[in-house]
C-alpha cells in the first residue's frame, strides 16, 4: 500500500471508509438536537481552568451514541438483505451472501432464511469485531422495505367514549395528550411483549425532512390553525403472531425491540411514513364512522414489488425539541413563529435521487422549507415543527469541524461556528420562545456495535470552518450554564446569597449568549476531578446502572497533608438537587468523560505526572470509581483511544526510513512511551473492572476455576458465596464492551512488537536509545507494587490492601488474556500470533519472566482448558516438525500454559513416536531380508545373502540389545553404548541382566530398571572418580579437574538419556543446578544452588545481609576473593575475575586445571595473595563464586555429559519441561505417600477388607523410608514413585496361596509391579516374612 493510499485502522477496506454525505447530514441534524453540555453553575471553581469548548460533533457524547446505535441499525439492515437477498453476483465470494450459498448449491434447491431467522444472523454478525469486513462487496441497496414491516397494521382511531366520558371530537384536541407515545424508553419496556397496545404515531408525508435516530419513534405532531396540536388520525399495531414457546430466537429476536432494528431504518421509516400518509388520506377522504361501535378502517403494511422512491425533504427543515428542553430562544438564528405564518411555496421534490445505504437524507446545500405537495390533498403542513429563519439570505451553511478521532491524520480545527448563530448579529426576544429538552437519542444503548464514526475519515468537502472570531467571546471565569427558562435564571441569582458577583455576572452573561456557546467539557482528569465526579452521580442518582460488584465506590483519603484540597460542589442554590440540575451535571460529566476517555494524548496527560505514571494502586482507585458510575462510557470511550495504538511511531513515518511507503502519515502518532502508558491505563481499567475481593484465596481459587473455562465449580460442592462470586466474575469477564476493549488492546501489543521490530531495522536506529516496550510501563508497574508500594503511593491504604492488590492485578491480567484466548481460540494448536491471540500470548509471557519479581506462582499461567482438547499424541509430534513465525505460533511455544501432567505426556509421546518409528523402520527392513532368504528368490547364491545379511544386520535390528553383567556392569554398559548409531539407539531397549550367572528374566520393565539402577549406581560411586557426594545431602556433582577422561562422562549422559527416554527413573539425586543447566537456565542466584549446597547458600546469604555497623565483612568473615576445592587431598584454588583485569570487557572464559590432562600439577597456579572480600566487592563474590562453582570448575566434565544426554532425546521436546519437571523424570518422586499407595493398589485374589490386606498395610504405615523404598523398589525395581505421583503406578497385590510349612517368603514381577502374597494366618508372620524378602531381594528368576 502506497503512502498515498490511506489506510485504515486494523486493515479495514477503504471502501467502507469513502465520504458519504449522509454522515455528514446525520451528524448536522444531530448538532442541531442534541443538548450542549455546559459547566453547571455551582461547580467548584478549580474546573474553570480546565474548562473547553467542543467544536467537533464527532467529540459530543449524545451524538456519539446516537451515531453508534444508528450506524448498528444500519448494519443489520444490510446483513438481513445479504442473508435473505444477495448481492446477485455471479462471482460472489461471501460466506453469509445468499448468492455465494446458492452458487455452492448449484441445481439443489435452497432455502432462504426467514426474517426472524435472518434477523438473529444479522445482529450477531453486525456485532462482532470490525463487522464491515464480513459484508459483501456487491451488495446493493434494498429493493423493498424490510420484511418486519409486514406484521404492522394500521387502524383508524375509535372515538373515546366509554363509560359515561364525553365522546371527544378530532378538533378537540386540547384534551387530547400532546406528548409521544412512542419513545425509546417506552419501546424498551415493551421488548419482551407482543405490544398489544396501538401506536399513536404520526408520521409526515415527507418523511426525511429530518433523520430520526435510532431507537426512537417520535411523533411528528400538527398543528392546527389555532396553535394546537392535532392527535392522529390512526393507530399502528402488530399483526398477533403465533411463536413456539420453545425457540429461543423466536421469542427474543422476534421480540418489537428486535423489529424496531428493521422498523427504524432510513428505508423502514420511509416506507411507514408512506403507508401512513396513503392511508391517512384515505381516511379523509371518507366519512368518519358516525358511532364508537364501528370498526376502524384496517391497512396492513406490504413489502411492493418495485422499488418505492420516496421523497426527500430538505434535511434544513429539522423538527424541533419539545417543551421540557434547557431554552435557547435569545439567539437571533432561528425563531419559531407559528402564528401568523404564511405558508410556503411548494418545493419540487429532487430528480433522481442517488441511491445509497440508508440514504433517507439528501446532502445539505442550502436551506429550503416545504410544508405541501400538490400531491397530497388537503392543507396538510408537511413539516410542523420546521423552524422559521429570520432571513434565509443571511442565513449561513451548518460549519462544523469534522476529523477522524483517534488517530487524526488533521490537527483538530480551531473554529466553528454554531448552527444557531448569525454573524453580526445581535440577540433579540422572540415573541414566542420554543423551548427544547434533551432527545431520547442520549440514552445508552447497551450493544456492541459497529464500527463508530470516529474511525471514518469523514469530512465536509463544502463545508469550510469559519475562524474563530465568529464565535462571541466568553469572559475569563465565567462559568457557564443552560437554564430552562429566564424567570428560572432570575430566580437562581436571587436565591445564590454566597455567589461572588463575578459568578453572577457570569450567569446573566450565559442568559444572554444562550445557545451561541458551543458544547463544554473539560481538557483533562486528575484524582480530585475523577473524585468530584464519581460523588456528583452517586449522590444525584444519576449514574448508570450496570452488574458490576460493588455498585458504589467511596472517596479514599490521600496521603499527606500537602495535597490539593478535595473538590465539592458550591453549596446555597436552590436549585442544586432540582431535577435538571441533576441533568445537567449528567450531561457535563459524561461529556467530560468521554472527552478525555477517547483521546489518547488526555487520558496520558491525566494520568502522569512529573514522575511518570500514576502509581499502580492510586490508578487501579481511579479506574474503579468511573467503572462504577459510567461502565459503558468507559470501556467505549477507551476503545475509541486504543486505535491510536494500530498508528505507526514518527520513526518509521520518516521519508529515510525503508518502511514509511507502507503506513500512512499521520500527524499525531503516539510515541512508544506514551503508548506503554496509554496500554498501562486501559489494562487497569479492565482490572478495576472485576468484582473487589477481600481475601487473595478466594481470588486464586476463582482464577483457578476460570482457567478450566467454566463459570462456576460443578464438580463438587461449593459454598452460596463462592457461586455467587463465581457469577459476578463471568459478568464483567463476558461483558462485550469491556471484551471488545481487552481484544483490541491485546491486539495492539502484536502490532507495537512488530513496530519495533521494523524500527530496529532502520537505518537511522539507535542501538542506545531503544524504543520502549509496548509493556514496559504496565510491568513497571508491576514491579513497583512489589517492591515497596507505600513510598510512591498517592493514595492511603493498609498493608493487607497493598498485598492484596499485589496479587490481584497480575492476576487479573492473567484472567484477561485468558479470556480473550477462549474467545478467539478456534481449536487449533497452531494461533494468529498478529492477533488479540498473539497479544494475550505476549503479554502472558512477559509476566512469566518476571513471576519471581511478582511473587507469582507457575500454577497461575496454566490454562488448563487447553490439554483438555487437544490431542495429546498427535498434537506434539506436529509441534516438532512445526517452525513459528511472526505471524503463526504454536501453542507449545507457550509450555507455562500446561499443567505437569500434559506436559510430561507430550514429551513421552514425542519419545514413542520416535522410538516406533525406528522400530518400524527395521521392522520393515527385517521383513524384506527374510524375503530375499527364501528359497527361489532374486539372489540365489548363498554367499551373497550371508553378505548382504551381514551388512543389514544393524539396520534390521529390532530393539537395542544389552547383554550385561553383574559383575562390572558399567564397563559391560559402556561397551556396548560406545560407537552406537543413532538409530539404533532410538529403537526400544532389552536388557540381559546376569543370564552368564544363571539369571534368568523376561524384560518388560523390570529389568531395565534393575539394571539403570545397578549401572548408575556404580557410575555415582565415589571411588569411581567421576562424581562426588555430599555428606549431609547425599546428593552428586562433578568432580573439579577429575582423573578420567571426557568420555566417560559423555556414556553416562547417555545412560541417563536411555532411561528417559524408555520411561524410566533412575535412584540418583543431583542438585536443581544441573537440571538448570541442560535446559540452558542460567546459574546464578543462591536459591539456584540452595538444595545442593545448603551449607554454602546460608553462608552466602549471610554475607550478602550483612550489616557493616557490626563490623566490617574483612574482619567478621575474612574471605579472600578466590574459589577453592579439595580434589583427591589436594587443595586448588584461583582467583576469581574481580577486581583484576581479567574482568574486562572480551576476556575469554577462565579454565578450571584439569588433571588428566595437564602437565603441571594444578597447585602451580594457586594464588598467594588475594584479595580480601569486602563491603564493595561481596555482591560481585557471591555472583563470581556462584559462577565458579557450577560452571568454570566443572565445565568440560558438564559439556560432555550434556553432550551424551542430547544424544537420543529431542532438543527441542526439552523445552517442554522446567528444571523441577526435568528432575522429577529423571529422579522420580522420593516421597512415598502410603496413603496414596493405598488408594491407588489394585488386588487379585484379595478383597481390600480381607485380615491379610489390613495386616499388610498397617505393617507398612509403620515403616521408616528407608524401608518403604525397599518395598516399592521389590514390587517396581525403583523405589522411586514416577512423575505424576501414585496415579502413574502399577501396583498390584496377588494372592499366592496359603500359609504352608515350607513358609514361602513373598516375591513379586517387576516387569508388572505385582506382589505375590501367600495369605499368612497371623500379622506377626507377615511382617517376619515380608521384612525378610525386603532384605535379600536380588536377582531375577521364574517364580
Amino acid at each position: 500500500m502506497t503512502r498515498e493510499a490511506p489506510r485504515s485502522v486494523e486493515g479495514q477496506p477503504h471502501h467502507f471508509r469513502r465520504h458519504n454525505s449522509y454522515d455528514d447530514d446525520a451528524l448536522s441534524c444531530l448538532w442541531e438536537e442534541v443538548p450542549f453540555a455546559k459547566l453547571p453553575h455551582d461547580a467548584p471553581k478549580e474546573l474553570v481552568d480546565f474548562v473547553v469548548q467542543v467544536e467537533n460533533p464527532k467529540h459530543i457524547y449524545a451524538i456519539h451514541r446516537a451515531s453508534r446505535r444508528h450506524n448498528f441499525q444500519l448494519l443489520v439492515e444490510k446483513y438481513v438483505v445479504q442473508l435473505r437477498y444477495g448481492c446477485n453476483s455471479p462471482t460472489c465470494c461471501t460466506p453469509t451472501c445468499f448468492s455465494f450459498r446458492r452458487r455452492l448449491a448449484g441445481k439443489t434447491p435452497i432455502r432462504r432464511y426467514n426474517p426472524t431467522s435472518a434477523r438473529t444472523l444479522a445482529a450477531y454478525l453486525a456485532s462482532k469485531d470490525n463487522p464491515e469486513n464480513g459484508l459483501c462487496p456487491h451488495l446493493s441497496p434494498p429493493r423493498a422495505p424490510p420484511a418486519a414491516l409486514n406484521s404492522l397494521i394500521f387502524a383508524s382511531k375509535k372515538p373515546l367514549s366509554s363509560k359515561g366520558k364525553k365522546h371527544v371530537e378530532p378538533s378537540d384536541s386540547k384534551k387530547t395528550p400532546t406528548q409521544a407515545s412512542v419513545r425509546n424508553e417506552k419501546l424498551h419496556q415493551t421488548d419482551q411483549s407482543e405490544f398489544k397496545t396501538p401506536v399513536n404515531t404520526k408520521l409526515n408525508a415527507t418523511p426525511h425532512a429530518r433523520k430520526i435516530p435510532l431507537g426512537e419513534l417520535e411523533e411528528e405532531k400538527e398543528v392546527s390553525p389555532t396553535g394546537q396540536p392535532e392527535t392522529p388520525a390512526f393507530s399502528i399495531y402488530e399483526r398477533p403472531v403465533s411463536k413456539d414457546y420453545r425457540s429461543f430466537a423466536a421469542n427474543v429476536f422476534g421480540s418489537v425491540a428486535f423489529k424496531m432494528l428493521e422498523w427504524l431504518t432510513p428505508n423502514g421509516m420511509a416506507a411507514m411514513a408512506e403507508r401512513a400518509t396513503e392511508f391517512q388520506d384515505d381516511v379523509k377522504t371518507k366519512p368518519r364512522p358516525a358511532g364508537p361501535g364501528l370498526k376502524p378502517k384496517v391497512a396492513e403494511v406490504k413489502a411492493p414489488h418495485t422499488p418505492s422512491k420516496p421523497y426527500h425533504a430538505p434535511c434544513d427543515e429539522t423538527p424541533t425539541r419539545n417543551h421540557s428542553r434547557i431554552n435557547r430562544t435569545e439567539s437571533s438564528a432561528r425563531v419559531v413563529t407559528d402564528v401568523g405564518r404564511e405558508p410556503p411555496t411548494p418545493l419540487e421534490p429532487p430528480r433522481d435521487p442517488p441511491v445509497e445505504w440508508g440514504s433517507g437524507l439528501p446532502p445539505i446545500t442550502k436551506p429550503a422549507v416545504s410544508t405541501h405537495r400538490p400531491d397530497r390533498p388537503g392543507p396538510q403542513r408537511q413539516n410542523s415543527n420546521a423552524r422559521v429563519r429570520a432571513a434565509s439570505k443571511s442565513k449561513p451553511k451548518k460549519q462544523m469541524a469534522i476529523d477522524t478521532f483517534p488517530p487524526s491524520t488533521d490537527d483538530m480545527i480551531t473554529g466553528l461556528r454554531s448552527p444557531r448563530i448569525v454573524p453580526g448579529s445581535q440577540p433579540e426576544k422572540a415573541t414566542k420562545p420554543f423551548m427544547t429538552t434533551t432527545p431520547s437519542i442520549t440514552r445508552t444503548l447497551k450493544q456492541n456495535a459497529s464500527e463508530d464514526l470516529f474511525q471514518r475519515n469523514t469530512s465536509l468537502d463544502t463545508v469550510v470552518p469559519p475562524s474563530r472570531s465568529d464565535i462571541p467571546p466568553v469572559k475569563e471565569g465565567i462559568v457557564c450554564s443552560s437554564p430552562s427558562t429566564g424567570d428560572e435564571l432570575h430566580d437562581s441569582a436571587q436565591s445564590s446569597q454566597d455567589t461572588s458577583e463575578t459568578n453572577a455576572e457570569s450567569v446573566n452573561a450565559v442568559s444572554d449568549v444562550g445557545s451561541e456557546i458551543l458544547p463544554q467539557s473539560l481538557s483533562k482528569l486528575n484524582l480530585e476531578i475523577v473524585d468530584l465526579f464519581c460523588d456528583i452521580l452517586q449522590e444525584d442518582g444519576t449514574a448508570e446502572e450496570h452488574m458490576l460488584e460493588p455498585p458504589s465506590i467511596k472517596r479514599r483519603s490521600r496521603r499527606g497533608r500537602q495535597g490539593p484540597k478535595p473538590l465539592k460542589r458550591r453549596s446555597g442554590s436552590r436549585r442544586a438537587q432540582t431535577s435538571a440540575m441533576r441533568q445537567q451535571w449528567k450531561l457535563f460529566i459524561e461529556q467530560s468523560l468521554f472527552h478525555v476517555l477517547s483521546d489518547p494524548y488526555a487520558i496520558v496527560n491525566s494520568f502522569t505526572t512529573e514522575n511518570g505514571l500514576l502509581d499502580s494502586p492510586t490508578l487501579w482507585y481511579c479506574m474503579l470509581r468511573i467503572t462504577r458510575v459510567a461502565p459503558s462510557l468507559v470501556f467505549d470511550s477507551l476503545w475509541i483511544a486504543a486505535a491510536s495504538l494500530f498508528a505507526p511511531p514518527k520513526r518509521l513515518q520518516s521519508i529515510r526510513s525503508p518502511t514509511s511507503r507502507f503506513f500512512h502519515i499521520s500527524e499525531r502518532s503516539l510515541s512508544s512511551k506514551g503508548a506503554s502508558n496509554l496500554l498501562a491505563v486501559c489494562l487497569h481499567a479492565l482490572v478495576a473492572a472485576v468484582p473487589l475481593l477481600s481475601d487473595s484465596s478466594a481470588l486464586f481459587d476463582v482464577s483457578r476455576l476460570r482457567s478450566h473455562g467454566l463459570s462456576t465449580d460443578n464438580t463438587g460442592p461449593s459454598s452460596r458465596q463462592m457461586t455467587q462470586l463465581c457469577l459476578q466474575y463471568d459478568d464483567v469477564f463476558s461483558d462485550e464492551l469491556a471484551l471488545r476493549l481487552a481484544r483490541r488492546l491485546f491486539s495492539a501489543v502484536s502490532t507495537r512488537r512488530g513496530f519495533q521490530e521494523l524500527v530496529e531495522t532502520d537505518i537511522d536506529f539507535d542501538s542506545d536509545m531503544p524504543e520502549t516496550d509496548i509493556l514496559q510501563s504496565i510491568l513497571s508497574q508491576l514491579s513497583s507494587i512489589a517492591e515497596d508500594p507505600s513510598e510512591t503511593s498517592t493514595l492511603i491504604f493498609s498493608h493487607s490492601e497493598y498485598e492484596l492488590h499485589e496479587k490481584r492485578v497480575p492476576t487479573l491480567l492473567l484472567d484477561w488474556a485468558r479470556a480473550v484466548m477462549l474467545r478467539e481460540w478456534d481449536g487449533q494448536p497452531e494461533v494468529n500470533a498478529a492477533g488479540p491471540f498473539g497479544g494475550a500470548l505476549e503479554l502472558i509471557s512477559a509476566i512469566f519472566e518476571k513471576r519471581h519479581s511478582f511473587h507469582i506462582g507457575d500454577v497461575d499461567f496454566r490454562s488448563e482448558y487447553f490439554p483438555d482438547r487437544l490431542d495429546s499424541v498427535e498434537m506434539p509430534i506436529a509441534w516438532l516438525l512445526d517452525s513459528s513465525t511472526r505471524q503463526r505460533k504454536h501453542l507449545l511455544d507457550y509450555p507455562y500454559l500446561f499443567n505437569p501432567a500434559s506436559l510430561v505426556s507430550y514429551f513421552r509421546a514425542i519419545n514413542f513416536s520416535r522410538m516406533n518409528r525406528s522400530y518400524e523402520e527395521s521392522s520393515s527392513l527385517l521383513s524384506r531380508m527374510k524375503h530375499i532368504m527364501q528359497q527361489g528368490s532374486l539372489i540365489s547364491n548363498e554367499a551373497h545373502k550371508q553378505l548382504l545379511s551381514e551388512m543389514l544386520r544393524t539396520a534390521s535390528l529390532q530393539y537395542l540389545i544389552l547383554e550385561i553383567r553383574r559383575g562390572d556392569p558399567l564397563k559391560d554398559t559402556f561397551d556396548q553404548l560406545w560407537r552406537r548409531e543413532e538409530r539404533e539407539l532410538l529403537r526400544p531397549l532389552k536388557v540381559h541382566l546376569g543370564e552368564d550367572s544363571g539369571e534368568e528374566g523376561f524384560d518388560s520393565g523390570g529389568v531395565q530398571q534393575e539394571f539403570f539402577r545397578i549401572a548408575v549406581a556404580r557410575a555415582l560411586d565415589p571411588g569411581y572418580g567421576l562424581f562426588t557426594v555430599d555428606d549431609r545431602t547425599h546428593m552428586a556433582w562433578f568432580r573439579p579437574g577429575g582423573l578420567e577422561a571426557e568420555w566417560k562422562y559423555e556414556l553416562v549422559g547417555l545412560i541417563f538419556s536411555l532411561a528417559v527416554y524408555n520411561g524410566l527413573t533412575l535412584p540418583i539425586t543431583f542438585p536443581r543446578a544441573l537440571y538448570r543447566k541442560l535446559l540452558g537456565e542460567p546459574v546464578t542466584d543462591i536459591h539456584h544452588i540452595a538444595d545442593g549446597w545448603p551449607d554454602l547458600a546460608n553462608g552466602l546469604t549471610t554475607l550478602l545481609e550483612w550489616d557493616e555497623n557490626d563490623g566490617t565483612v574483612e574482619d567478621i568473615f575474612a574471605r579472600t576473593y578466590e574459589f577453592s576445592v579439595e580434589t583427591f587431598g589436594v587443595h586448588v584454588s584461583r582467583e576469581m575475575a574481580w577486581p583484576s583485569e581479567s574482568a574486562s570487557v572480551g576476556s575469554k572464559e577462565p579454565k578450571w586445571p584439569q588433571w588428566h590432562s595437564s602437565m603441571a600439577p594444578p597447585t602451580t597456579g594457586n594464588p598467594a595473595d588475594a584479595p580480601m572480600v569486602t563491603g564493595e566487592n561481596r555482591n560481585a563474590f557471591v555472583s563470581d563464586y556462584i559462577k565458579y562453582l557450577t560452571n568454570v570448575s566443572v565445565a568440560p566434565q558438564f559439556a560432555s555429559f550434556q553432550r551424551g544426554f542430547r544424544t537420543v532425546i529431542h532438543p527441542k521436546s526439552l523445552s517442554l519441561l522446567t528444571s523441577p519437571l526435568l528432575q522429577n523424570l529423571v529422579e522420580g518422586i522420593q516421597t512415598i505417600d502410603v496413603p496414596e499407595l493405598r488408594r491407588y493398589a489394585r488386588y487379585v485374589g484379595f478383597e481390600p477388607s480381607n485380615k491379610t490386606i489390613r495386616d499388610f498395610w498397617s505393617i507398612v504405615k509403620r515403616y521408616d523410608e528407608r524401608m518403604k523404598r525397599k518395598l516399592l523398589e521389590f514390587v517396581t525395581a525403583s523405589d522411586r514413585v514416577p512423575v505424576g505421583g501414585m496415579k502413574n503406578l502399577q501396583f498390584v497385590i496377588q494372592k499366592n496361596g496359603e500359609q504352608d510349612d515350607r513358609g514361602h517368603l513373598p516375591t513379586a514381577y517387576t516387569c508388572y509391579g505385582t506382589l505375590l502374597l501367600p495369605e499368612y494366618r497371623d500379622k506377626e508372620v507377615l511382617k517376619e516374612r515380608l521384612g525378610m524378602a525386603l532384605q535379600n531381594a536380588q536377582g531375577f528368576g521364574f517364580a
